[in-house]
């Protein structure tokens, strides 16, 4: 928790960087914990303790621009070393582009609490969180005779901070994480382990599912048995909601300031442009209350608002902060997303496969890249066979092979089952017309 004591002291040290010769100062206070416990065949295999209390300092000097940090937060050596970093930051090469943002987009304020934080966080006891672990492995262990091995895990943690600028922005932010994980491993055919896993989180340790997460691993284990190639065909695809992210992300990634001032992206020059099909719809509402990745304000203190990122498939904004907004010449946004959104259909995973002739269930995501630069992309995938709408048996060491441009503008559907405790609620997705290679 950050108290009005360290407040004071941030406030002292930005004083003290511009008294010292900064012509503008950037500062960030936090203060962190978390804790883990990891399970292996029902016995502690590790725990962890940490917290993590600093100082993090931008520094604007004569057109340079340096950036330190500690966790010493004493005033008497914050004094020093300030002056070291302003004294160390005259020696780096002169860069305009870097500045504090303009005050105006600054969050004001005055919003109600995004309630982020859960207040019972520091009552929840060691032995609690142990017997959670202990539970979701016992879902697994002899719970099967082909059960290899069984593991499981509980993480939590909390995060303060408070940020002020020397051109008028203050802000606070607090915030809780639950997660209790699990992960089975069984014996296939020879020598195959087939293996998965099963996860829940939530901010608030009541709202955390506690049950079956153990035996949801279990039973996706068992589910890839007898796993094969299938024939290489041009077919639907549909993307189970674990793995929907993983093929928004290129995308994402090619619309950040970094990445269009680099020329590194296939979405260069591509605003205000039809770039895909027009289902895709894609939403940044970084305001939903005890949501995971909700905030007033970026890193920089610019205010968020929702934005429409891709509209019936027309790239509307790209995300650019201070920086790349100064290297670029373009107005900046803000500098990443905070909560994405798809609008919904009505059916989930196994409802658009129930659409599918012939294609392939997608469950998960072995390896691959994607070049930024072309949008071209290969991963290997594993997942199910779909016949005639059902759902049959079980498929690996398979590729997919295309460019992102080509299957977003295939996008055929959209579920209804996005995970809602991810920052990236997106849902289960279809696909027409997808390369896969496989006997």
């Amino acid at each position: 928790m950050i108290n009005d004591s360290h407040k004071k002291l941030a406030q002292r040290t930005l004083e003290l960087a511009l008294k010292n010769g900064c012509q503008a100062v950037s500062l960030s206070l936090y203060s962190n914990s978390n804790t883990s416990f990891e399970i292996r065949n029902m016995k502690i295999d590790s725990l962890q303790q940490a917290s993590e209390n600093g100082l993090s300092i931008q520094l604007y000097v004569d057109g340079r621009y340096g950036s330190i940090s500690t966790n010493r937060l004493d005033i008497k050596e914050l004094d020093r070393f300030i002056k070291n970093g302003i004294e160390s930051t005259r020696y780096l090469a002169e860069d305009q582009a870097r500045t504090l943002p303009d005050a105006t987009l600054y969050y004001k304020g005055g919003l109600p609490d995004l309630q982020l934080y859960d207040p019972k966080f520091a009552s929840v006891q060691p032995d609690d969180k142990v017997a959670l672990a202990m539970a979701a492995c016992s879902e697994i262990m002899d719970k099967d005779e082909r059960v290899v091995s069984a593991a499981s895990s509980y993480y939590d943690g909390d995060s303060f901070s408070y940020r002020i600028t020397s051109n008028g922005f203050e802000g606070e932010t607090s915030g809780s994480y639950f997660t209790l994980s699990a992960e089975a491993s069984i014996k296939g055919e020879g020598d195959a382990r087939p293996s998965s896993y099963w996860y829940e989180s939530s901010l608030y340790f009541d709202e955390l599912v506690k049950e079956g997460i153990g035996a949801k691993a279990l039973k996706r284990a068992l589910d890839k048995l007898g796993q094969a190639k299938t024939g290489s065909a041009k077919m639907p695809m549909v993307v189970d909601y674990l793995n929907s992210s993983r093929l928004l992300s290129p995308v994402i990634n090619a619309i950040n300031g970094s990445a269009i001032q680099q020329k590194n992206s296939f979405l260069l020059d591509k605003k205000g442009q039809k770039v895909f099909g027009d289902k895709v719809t894609v939403i940044d509402e970084p305001h939903i209350v005890k949501a995971s990745g909700a905030r007033y304000f970026d890193n920089e203190g610019v205010a968020t608002k929702q934005m429409n990122i891709f509209d019936a498939g027309t790239l509307n904004t790209y995300y650019i902060d201070t920086y790349y907004g100064n290297k670029l010449k373009e107005p900046q946004t803000v500098s990443s997303p905070s909560i994405l959104t798809i609008p919904l259909g009505t059916l989930d995973a196994v409802g658009l496969a129930a659409t599918v002739d012939r294609g392939i269930l997608v469950t998960g995501f072995n390896g691959g890249n994607c070049n930024q630069t072309t949008g071209d992309f290969s991963y290997g995938i594993e997942g199910f066979l779909i016949e005639k709408g059902k759902i049959t048996k079980p498929v690996n060491e398979m590729n997919i092979t295309g460019n992102m441009t080509t299957l977003w503008s295939n996008l055929a559907g959209i579920g209804n089952d996005p995970r809602l405790s991810s920052n990236w609620r997106i849902p289960s997705l279809l696909f027409d017309n997808v390369d896969f290679s496989g006997t």
